[in-house]
C-alpha cells in the first residue's frame, strides 16, 4: 500500500513536469553565417533551458535554397551531414505539409536569409499558424501596402512578428522606438551610424595614413562586410534599415523616398564581384580628397538621418550619406565596428537617448535573433 502511494506520487510529479513543459518548434530558413551560428548556440543551450526554464526548444526544419532536413523530434549537432544526406527537396509547401502532419503547435519560421521571394511566404506561414522570428530586412521594406497587410493577417490569426535584429543587430533598438511611440512619446529625429561594416571603415580610415582599399580589405577579411562589399557601400541596407525605422513610427514612406549616397563609383557599380574587387585601387584617390578635405577638427562617417515633421505621416526626410561629424562628439568617437543610435524626441530635448554596441559579425546577430526566439517563446507558452 505504502509503495504504491510513493509510485502513484512520483507519477503525479512526472505528470506535472511535463504540462509544465512548453514545446516550441523552430523552421530555420537559411543556415549561412547568421544560419548556422544561431543553430549551434541554440543545441548549445536546450538542455539548460529544459532545466531552467522548462523550455523545450526544437529544431525540426532547417532548409536552405535547395533542401531542407525535416525532424520531427528536433536535429542534433550531426544535422549539417544528415542534411546533406537525408534532406529532401526544399519547398514552403513541403514545410507545410510536414508541419501540420505533425499537428505541432508553438511553431515558429525563422528567416535568416536574405532572400526577397521567401518574404512574400509570410503571410502564407501566419496563415498556417505560424510565429516569425526575422534577421531578413526585406520582409519589412517592400511597399507600404505589403507591410500592413501582414500586420493585418497577424493581429487576424493572433501570431507574432518579431525582427529587433533588422536595424541594431543585438541592440534592443526597435523595442525601445516602439515603446516611446506606443507612450506617446513624440520622437523628432533619429540618427546614427547604421551600419557595422560601414563604421568600422570609416572609424578606421579617419585615423592613421591607410589607404581606402587597405581599409576595406581589412573589414572583408574580418568578415564585417557582405561578400560582395559593394551590398554595404552602396548604402541600401543602411536605408532599409532607416526605412524600417520611419515605419515603426507609423510613417507612410517607402524604399525611393529614402535619400541614398552611393559610395562606389560609377563605373564599378555593375559587373562581377571578382571586377570590383580587382579594381579597389580606383577607391583610394576619391577617398583621399574627401579625407583631405575634412576638417581636422572633424572625422567622416556614414550617417542616417530620420528628420522632418514626424507628427505627420508623410512629413519625413530620409536621408543617409557620408558626412564630417566634429571629432569629440558621440559618433565622432566611435571604434572598431560599433553601431550607434541617437533619439531625439520632444521631452528629451537636445539630449538624446544613445543607444550603442557591436554592429556586425554572424554571432552577434545571430545572438540577437536568438533573443527573439526567446523572447516570444515566453509570450506564447
Amino acid at each position: 500500500m505504502f509503495m504504491s502511494a510513493i509510485i502513484e506520487s512520483k507519477q503525479e510529479k512526472i505528470n506535472l513536469e511535463s504540462l509544465k513543459k512548453t514545446d516550441v518548434n523552430l523552421v530555420i530558413f537559411g543556415h549561412g553565417l547568421v544560419g548556422g551560428a544561431l543553430i549551434e548556440q541554440i543545441l548549445s543551450k536546450q538542455k539548460s533551458l529544459l532545466e531552467r526554464k522548462d523550455l523545450n526548444l526544437k529544431i525540426i526544419a532547417v532548409a536552405n535554397s535547395t533542401k531542407v532536413l525535416l525532424a520531427p523530434e528536433g536535429i542534433t549537432a550531426n544535422w549539417l551531414n544528415e542534411k546533406e544526406t537525408s534532406g529532401i527537396k526544399h519547398s514552403v509547401k513541403t514545410v507545410l505539409d510536414f508541419v501540420k502532419s505533425y499537428d505541432l503547435d508553438n511553431v515558429i519560421a525563422v528567416d535568416n536569409t536574405a532572400d526577397e521571394a521567401i518574404v512574400f511566404e509570410y503571410e502564407n506561414f501566419v496563415n498556417s499558424g505560424f510565429h516569425l522570428v526575422s534577421s531578413n530586412k526585406k520582409g519589412n521594406t517592400q511597399s507600404l501596402d505589403f507591410y500592413r497587410n501582414l500586420r493585418a493577417t497577424l493581429q487576424v490569426k493572433n501570431k507574432k512578428y518579431l525582427y529587433e535584429t533588422n536595424v541594431g543587430a543585438g541592440l534592443p533598438l526597435i523595442d525601445t522606438i516602439s515603446l516611446l511611440h506606443a507612450s506617446g512619446e513624440n520622437i523628432t529625429k533619429i540618427r546614427g551610424v547604421f551600419s557595422g561594416s560601414l563604421s568600422y571603415i570609416f572609424n578606421e580610415f579617419s585615423e592613421g595614413n591607410k589607404t581606402f582599399k587597405e581599409v576595406l580589405v581589412q573589414a572583408i577579411n574580418k568578415g564585417f562586410t557582405e561578400p560582395d562589399p559593394r551590398e554595404d557601400l552602396c548604402g541600401n541596407d543602411v536605408a532599409r534599415k532607416l526605412l524600417i525605422l520611419a515605419r515603426e513610427l507609423d510613417l507612410h514612406n517607402e524604399l525611393e523616398d529614402v535619400k541614398v549616397e552611393n559610395l562606389i563609383p560609377k563605373e564599378l557599380r555593375k559587373g562581377t564581384k571578382e571586377n570590383f574587387l580587382n579594381s579597389l585601387e580606383t577607391l583610394n584617390i576619391p577617398f583621399a580628397i574627401k579625407k583631405k578635405n575634412c576638417n581636422s577638427k572633424n572625422v567622416l562617417r556614414y550617417v542616417a538621418e530620420l528628420s522632418g515633421d514626424l507628427t505627420k505621416n508623410d512629413g519625413a526626410k530620409l536621408a543617409v550619406r557620408l558626412v564630417q561629424v566634429a571629432r569629440n562628439s558621440v559618433i565622432g568617437q566611435l571604434k572598431g565596428s560599433d553601431t550607434i543610435f541617437e533619439i531625439y524626441t520632444e521631452n528629451y530635448g537636445d539630449n538624446p537617448i544613445v543607444i550603442q554596441g557591436a554592429g556586425a559579425g554572424a554571432e552577434v546577430t545571430a545572438r540577437g535573433v536568438f533573443g527573439d526566439i526567446l523572447r516570444l517563446s515566453e509570450q506564447i507558452r
